[in-house]
């Protein structure tokens, strides 16, 4: 394999240093690395496909929920060439068969290994596999999931209550998610700090507590009350009888 025509969508700022910021083992090799926002109307002109770069990379080391919108944004353009996600080493555990990508790279990959994802992607034959599926298409979408009037919708990660959005850190969505998609049910610290910090976590359960501490303060004082404190055991997410879906 030659020289490659990359893509880099990135927030990184200044753009210049994005390469060797997000994955500093790509800035070792050979390839042509063009930097652009997380706009994928770049890839486009006039409303059609420009031409197409070899491998389009996402940035979702600075921005994890922006980074993980616009690889749903470049699966609904349906292009054929290969998407790489990067991301940080404690994301890759959030990695499942339904991510919008034909690939993944930790951000402190060397460039022997991010040498070889590239050659694997554009060496692979993408013909009759199609685009990664965008709505309507071989993956159901994730439905969203409603509590009294608090409105988790995972596939926008975006959260609304009362019709507001809520403006919310990635850790304190997932919070949310967690024990929104577990209504009634008490959750402790611990299982918590496992299930959304992840396993090679260090810190303590405190954490847990301050999170939902905030998650409190950004829901309201109308709606603070719907996260419930179990005393010595953890928390429960509850709303009215009947309305969970």
């Amino acid at each position: 394999m030659g020289v490659a025509d990359l893509v880099l969508l990135s927030t990184h700022l200044p753009a210049a240093d994005a390469v060797p910021s997000v994955l500093p083992g790509l800035a070792l090799l050979p390839h042509v690395v063009t930097v652009h926002g997380m706009d994928v109307g770049v890839l486009l002109t006039d409303g059609h496909q420009a031409r197409e770069p070899d491998l389009v990379l996402v940035d979702l080391v600075t921005d994890l929920m922006v980074g993980h919108g616009t690889l749903r944004s470049l699966a609904a353009l349906e292009l054929g060439c290969p998407v790489l996600a990067v991301l940080g080493e404690t994301a890759l555990g959030l990695v499942d068969a339904g991510w919008p990508a034909d690939d993944v790279c930790a951000t402190g990959a060397g460039p022997t290994e991010v040498g070889a994802r590239v050659r694997l992607l554009l060496g692979r034959d993408r013909r009759g596999r199609g685009p990664v599926p965008a709505q309507g298409g071989g993956h159901a979408e994730p439905e969203a999931i409603r509590v009294a009037d608090v409105v988790v919708d995972e596939a926008s990660w975006s959260v609304r209550a009362g019709g507001q959005p809520l403006d919310l850190t990635f850790k304190e969505f997932e919070l949310l998610r967690y024990l929104v998609q577990r209504p009634g049910r008490v959750v402790t610290r611990d299982l918590l700090l496992q299930e959304v910090w992840g396993l090679d976590y260090y810190g303590g359960t405190r954490t847990v507590d301050v999170h939902i501490r905030r998650l409190r303060a950004k829901l309201g004082p109308e709606r603070e009350s719907l996260i419930s404190t179990i005393r010595g055991v953890g928390y429960r997410f509850s709303g009215p009888r009947g309305d969970h879906r």
